[in-house]
Formats: structure tokens, sequence, C-alpha cells
């Protein structure tokens, strides 16, 4: 049985390599030219990262599953071995086989990742470096990830632990997710990317044998800077030594929490030198909303607004809208004069409505506004504007924004806690954001319009 999946898992690894491969090829030509990917190349982008995403779901299951197994497998021979320490191992024993050895740490095993590496770290203890450098070896191996630059001394958390810190992340980092994502290149601090400041021309030829219309394009670069995201954990040196269980996943969901947030913010309104965030591009889109009393009827115009300045600007169309989620809870309050809902459940079918509801969700997809998809973030500021009880409404061609993200990394002291016996687990991130390649992809909605609503 375990052969047989392992087979499986081999040939999904496969099919995912073949995957990403084809992802790389879409990619490779407007990378090359130094352009935006066409729309049928983005469909196709979109379209093969989906089907890879599916492939790394079936993994996901399939490791779990062969864990499981490995674990059933191995308390099978510990038993066979007790019968033979008794003299009863026969056939029993005979039937005991080890296929391969399950991985360093894994959910459930014996082997904690942070132990080890307040351990390695702090006592030189040889068996968890070991351990720490064969976990190395196999995330780099199934994952074909390298690690980003450090000041030495950092460990690439176990496959589990990566995949997991992906997915606990996402409930945190809605805006940050639906943006492009790109794998951050190591040994760097900066990313510049090309950009064409102003382009040729061609104009009518007055007469024949005239000179023809000679414009020079002009070029610049717009840069990245590489950011570090990190949270810590206290923990006692009792509870890694001596603690029954496994920490490791209760340790990880709580960094990778506050990571999630972190990095969300970062993408939506961090505001320092090559680190801008979405409502901090320069020259993007300005849609200004002003009322003491507003209605989500006066609103409705500034969205297809927000919407015709990127056709208008980028010459491409809009794919997403971004709001808080009072803001989306304050469209689907309002009521015609009849009394009548104007965000109404797509289910029903409206024939005049503002807007559609999806998913009933604080984060995440939560309806359609204009046909483009609305996604509710928590984590967009509602203290804006010069009352301070401003929030903003984003909308977006998120192709053009793209989020580069490194590997986790994680470390332990004990010298900054050896008073008060405690151990500093530190676990932190590269991140870098290109938002102002094309500034006009970016349409916000502010002013006075969106303050506090009421209900």
């Amino acid at each position: 049985m375990l052969a047989f999946l392992r087979k499986q898992m081999q040939d999904l690894l496969e099919q995912r390599a073949a995957l990403k491969t084809e992802l790389d090829g879409i990619i490779a030509t407007p990378v090359a030219e130094e352009r935006d990917l066409s729309t049928d190349e983005h469909t196709a982008f979109d379209a093969k990262a989906h089907e890879i995403r599916a492939k790394d779901v079936e993994i996901e299951k399939l490791q779990a599953r062969i864990a499981e197994l490995d674990e059933d497998e191995k308390r099978s021979q510990r038993a066979a071995e007790l019968l033979a320490q008794n003299g009863q191992a026969g056939e029993r024993r005979e039937r005991v086989q080890v296929v391969s050895e399950p991985e360093t740490y894994r959910k459930g095993g014996n082997a904690s990742y942070f132990r080890d590496l307040f351990r390695a770290q702090v006592n030189g203890n040889r068996e968890s470096i070991e351990r720490l450098a064969r976990n190395d070896r196999e995330v780099q191996e199934k994952r074909a990830l390298t690690t980003t630059d450090g000041a030495g001394g950092e460990f690439v958390p176990p496959l589990w632990m990566v995949n997991d810190y992906i997915a606990l992340a996402r409930g945190g980092r809605v805006v940050a997710d639906q943006v492009r994502p790109m794998a951050l290149p190591t040994g760097t601090d900066s990313i510049s990317l090309p950009k064409v400041a102003s382009g040729t021309a061609t104009a009518e030829q007055t007469t024949q044998n005239t000179a023809v219309q000679d414009t020079d394009a002009t070029t610049g670069s717009v840069t990245a800077g590489v950011a570090t995201i990190a949270g810590k954990q206290v923990v006692s040196q009792q509870l890694l030594d001596q603690s029954p269980i496994n920490m490791d996943q209760i340790l990880l969901a709580d960094l990778a929490a506050d990571y999630a947030v972190k990095a969300d913010v970062f993408v939506i309104n961090n505001n320092a030198t090559n680190k801008v965030g979405l409502l901090n591009v320069s020259g993007a889109n300005a849609v200004t909303y002003t009322d003491a009393t507003p209605t989500v009827g006066e609103l409705y115009p500034k969205g297809a607004d927000a919407i015709q300045q990127i056709h208008t600007g980028r010459f491409l169309p809009a794919d997403k809208h971004f709001m808080h989620p009072r803001r989306w809870a304050w469209m689907t309050a309002a009521v015609d004069t009849a009394g009548r809902p104007l965000v109404v459940p797509a289910a029903n079918m409206p024939q005049n409505a503002l807007a559609a509801m999806g998913e009933v969700a604080s984060e995440g997809f939560a309806g359609t506004w204009h046909g483009l998809p609305v996604f509710v973030d928590p984590n967009i500021p509602v203290n804006l504007g010069a009352g301070t009880n401003e929030d903003r409404i984003i909308t977006l061609r998120s192709s053009d924004v793209i989020f580069f993200e490194g590997t986790p990394q994680a470390e332990a002291f004990r010298e900054t806690k050896a008073d008060q016996l405690s151990v500093l687990l530190r676990f932190y991130n590269y991140a870098a954001l290109h938002a102002s390649r094309y500034p006009k992809s970016i349409s916000v909605i502010a002013g006075t319009g969106l303050i506090t609503p009421t209900f």
C-alpha cells in the first residue's frame, strides 16, 4: 500500500513539475520582452496556476495519508521487535517491512522542530543539528526551494509547516493573496523592473519625400525594496525541554497569524521609500466621494468612475474591488423607497440591483459590484481622512501588482531571556511589493462619503 501511494506521490510531483514548467513558459516571452502579459497569456497563466494549486491539495492529502501509514508501520515494527525479544517473532516479524524513512518532522511525530532548533542553536546538540540539516534537504528536494539570504544560523521550517504556514496565513491577508505572487530572488535587497516613461510616435507624412515623425522613447525603472516582516514568541525552557506534546503547531499558528496581518498591511498601506502600498501609489486614479449624508445609491457611480479610469489610463480592464467589511455591510443594509434591499443574493437573479451578494464573509470574496468581484478585508484602514474615520475602496487590475515573498526562516535565542529561563523563537520572512509600475491600474475611492457607516 505504501509503495503504491509513494509511486502515486511521485507521479503527482512530476505532474506538478511539468505544470510549473508550462507556467514558466507562459511568462518567459513577456519577461524577455519586458512587457506585461496579454489577455490570453494572463488567462492561460491563471488557468495553469489553478491546476498547480489543485495538485498541491492532492499532494498535501496524500502526504498526510502516507505519514499516517508510516506511523502505523512503525508501531507494527516496534510490536514485532517486542515479540522477537520474547521469542515470539515467527511469521508476524517476517511480515514487517520498512519501505523508506518518514519525513524528519511531520504532524503527530515525536521530533519537535522548535525543540531541535533551540538545542542546535543554543546547546550545539549534534543530533538536533543533523535532523535540521536532513529536514533542509527534504524541503528543498520536494519543493525545489532555495532559502533567502540572512545573517546565518537559519533553518527552513519542515515541509508540513511551510504548507500550513501558507494556509494559516491566508485568512488574514486578503489583498496580499489577490495580487500577482512571485518568489523573491535570493541575494538582493531591491528588485528593479523596467518602465517605459514615454513612447515613440507616428504621424501622417506631410508630402512624399519629407521627413517622417521622429520621437524617441524614454525608459526608466521602478524599484521595490526588500522588507523584513518578523514575529516572535517567548516560551519557557521547561516547555521546550519537558513538554509531553509537540508545540510546533501552536507556535506556528500564532506566528503565522501575526505575519499574515503584517504582510497584508504592507501591501495595502505601507508608505516608505520603494515600499509603497496600494493606497500610497503616486499617480494612482483618485475618485472622490464627498457627502455629509452618504448613500449607497450615490456611491454607485463612483465605482463606475474607478473602473473607467483604469480602462482609459491603463487601456486594460480592472478585475477586483477591495473594501472594508463595514463598507460592504453598509451596502447590503441599503433599501429602496419600497423597503427592498439594493444588494441581494445572486441566486435571486435581480433585475435592478446595485450589487449582488456572494458568501457572507468577514474577509475574502463577498459578492459583485459593477460586474467585478468584491473582496472584503478588515486590514483596510478605517482611520483615514480629516476626521480619522474614513475607509477606502480600492479598484484594481491585480495582475499589474506583484508581491514577492521568500521562504520563512526560524531562529532560537536564549541569551536575551536567560535571566528568566526563557527562549525567544523568531520567525521571519522577506517581501517586496511592486505597486508603482502601472499607477493607472489602481483606483482609490476616498472622501467623507466613506465615514463610519450607520445602520
